[in-house]
């Protein structure tokens, strides 16, 4: 499941209903005390199950309709309702409209703490007499409901609810769909809030005032997971030792208790020898040092809120795992925090290499980090004079306000900006740049550019706020934007229009790659060595792929193969088929370019395409 937007309402400081949607990285932006925390807490209480506390229903607001409200999109298709048995969210009438499941929780503040009173799902249900309420009907009960409609149940199993309701709904025919709320936890209801909360995704929230030392919780998790993993794998070892340990003791402590009853018999049989056995991992106390030896809660306090936030990650994915392999969001209060700006570049970079996979949502005060994310990413949340608040998109007008909130200011020390498809094409440009300088060749670092503030990449028919603040403030900054060909000459290139039309300002150039896309320029030696070391898989590549074959899904589909699945690639649905060709554009990005070298891209492009890349790029950071 993707989280795609959060409601909240009579929940602190938001009284209104106040929508926020999400995408696969998401930073909202705002002054101090305007509600960014906030929106963190209310996730961290519905995904995590948790309940607001006294104080968290708003002052003015309807205590008793304290209200958080998730949607979610990418749904799995099967799912358990009840009982043990799978069936779907749209065959059981759940989702809303737009298609989406929509979950609302609603809590009392009528007690010291708050209890959530409601879950229900807001969806486009039934609501025809005799077909409104099968959700909340055990078996017994739809028998007779389907006994009183005379419903023949010829054919199905009559212990599986779902099929129950599906049998029934189809003989009432007219449903009366209508957009309600469908009560999923009442007491008289088998509770299909309990089955469905396993497929939501977790929340990993990171406050930003949380300590930083490698005693926390969160960083000993893991490290006492390893501990206990460790002790697992030689248990029998371990278990061995053990009992020759408690057998010794208990011989020498009867060989004393024989020379004790040589001396006095009395005393002697009042001594029994008692042996408590330790559970083996409470003998091990662990810590981090680093360099030095020394420990890592000496070190500074951005080193150390780095160990932390990557040993609450590695928590998370423990997490993820134990709940087979679910979703996670990773909310991370001002990531900035205690950052040298160095290290500010190269955590941005970090996080949105994380939402490849995740989802991962920030608050942030530093220009640094905002300005680096495209506006899509972007919320704003204005205060109105009325004290009420407004969730604002990135992109024109809001970035205005965006830029007013953080002091963003035009950045006389950016010398390119390099516009491209995606992220993955930056991490290629990246690695081809490394290779290419160790290789001797005269191209821009491009890796060192951007964490200098020399450079910024950006996505092509997007913006970002640094992009507003600098070339449309007018500052007249070079730009290189490189579009993928996607089309087969002798047809016209997908985007050349907009590369003609870039073509004709000042200082600015447009590249469109002379074959497919960027993997098609990997050679095929790099490709196999990247799925040997990554994966553990033998692709056998024996030559290059052609200028214009699709190269991540001829990797995806040559990858189920080599998995031994019992499915054919055509017969895997098209999300599940998406996922695959994601993860292998991945994987020859971020691995398959690390291993090019200068005679393979020679062999790979002969005709010197990426060189001339490079080339167009430094002549342009040259025009200051």
């Amino acid at each position: 499941m993707k989280l795609t937007r959060l409601r909240i309402r009579n929940f602190r400081c938001y009284k209104n209903e106040a929508v926020f949607d999400f995408d696969d990285m998401t930073a909202f932006v705002g002054k101090n005390d305007v509600g960014k925390s906030t929106v963190m807490d209310a996730l961290d209480i519905f995904l995590n199950e948790g309940s607001p506390d006294k104080h968290d229903a708003s002052k003015d607001g309807d205590g008793k309709d304290l209200t958080i409200i998730c949607e979610f999109a990418d749904l799995p298709a099967s799912v358990v309702i009840d009982e043990d048995n799978p069936t779907s969210f749209s065959v059981e009438y759940l989702l809303n409209e737009a298609g989406r499941l929509e979950i609302h929780k609603t809590f009392s503040d009528h007690l010291s703490t708050p209890k959530c009173t409601s879950v229900a799902a807001f969806a486009v249900h039934p609501t025809a007499d005799g077909v409104a309420d099968l959700l909340q009907l055990k078996n017994p009960e739809l028998k007779k409901q389907a006994e009183k409609l005379k419903v023949d149940l010829t054919g199905i199993d009559q212990k599986v609810n779902a099929q129950l309701r599906q049998r029934i709904r189809e003989t009432v025919g007219d449903l009366k769909l209508s957009p309600v709320l469908v009560p999923l936890n009442e007491d008289k209801t088998n509770k299909s809030w309990d089955k469905i909360k396993i497929h939501v995704p977790l929340l990993a929230l990171f406050k930003s005032d949380r300590a930083s030392t490698d005693q926390d919780p969160e960083a000993q998790d893991p490290l006492k997971s390893a501990v206990k993993e460790a002790i697992k794998q030689r248990e029998a070892e371990l278990n061995a030792i053990a009992a020759h340990v408690e057998t010794e003791v208990r011989r020498i402590a009867q060989a004393t208790l024989d020379k004790l009853k040589e001396m006095d018999e009395s005393l002697a049989q009042q001594l029994n020898p008692q042996i408590v056995l330790k559970k083996w991992d409470t003998l091990f106390n662990v810590s981090i040092t680093g360099d030095e030896d020394i420990p890592i809660n000496k070190r500074g306090s951005g080193v150390k809120r780095l160990v932390l936030l990557n040993f609450f990650r590695a928590k998370a994915e423990q997490q993820s795992r134990e709940r087979n392999n679910a979703p996670v969001i990773y909310g991370i209060e001002e990531p900035e925090t205690s950052q040298h700006p160095h290290n500010q570049r190269l955590l941005i970079t970090a996080l949105m290499d994380l939402a490849t996979d995740n989802q991962v949502v920030i608050t942030t005060h530093t220009p640094m980090l905002a300005r680096t994310l495209p506006d899509k990413c972007l919320r704003y949340i204005h205060l109105k004079p009325d004290k009420s608040r407004e969730v604002l998109p990135g992109g024109g007008e809001t970035n205005k306000l965006c830029a007013s909130s953080l002091g963003v200011l035009p950045d006389n020390s950016i010398k390119l900006f390099v516009g491209v498809e995606g992220r993955h094409d930056i991490t290629f440009l990246k690695h081809m740049a490394k290779m290419l300088q160790e290789a001797g060749c005269d191209v821009l670092d491009l890796e060192k550019m951007e964490l200098e503030g020399g450079l910024i990449f950006f996505p092509l028919g997007g913006s970002s706020l640094a992009l507003w603040t600098s070339r449309l403030e007018r500052l007249a900054r070079p730009e290189f934007h490189l579009f993928d060909r996607d089309e087969l000459p002798p047809a016209v290139a997908k985007y050349q229009a907009e590369a003609d039309a870039i073509n004709l300002r000042a200082r600015c150039k447009a590249v469109v790659t002379g074959k497919k896309e960027m993997e098609n320029y990997l050679h095929h030696d790099a490709i196999n060595e990247a799925y040997a070391r990554v994966c553990d898989i033998k692709l056998g590549l024996a030559a290059n792929f052609a200028a214009f074959d699709d190269v991540p899904i001829k990797i995806a589909e040559m990858v189920h193969a080599a998995s031994g699945s019992p499915n054919a690639w055509a017969a895997l649905d098209l999300e599940t088929r998406g996922k695959k060709v994601s993860k292998a554009k991945r994987i020859l990005n971020e691995h398959a370019s690390s291993s090019m070298t200068k005679a393979r891209l020679d062999q790979v492009d002969p005709d010197g395409h990426v060189i001339g890349w490079f080339t167009e790029m430094r002549a342009l950071a040259n025009l200051q």
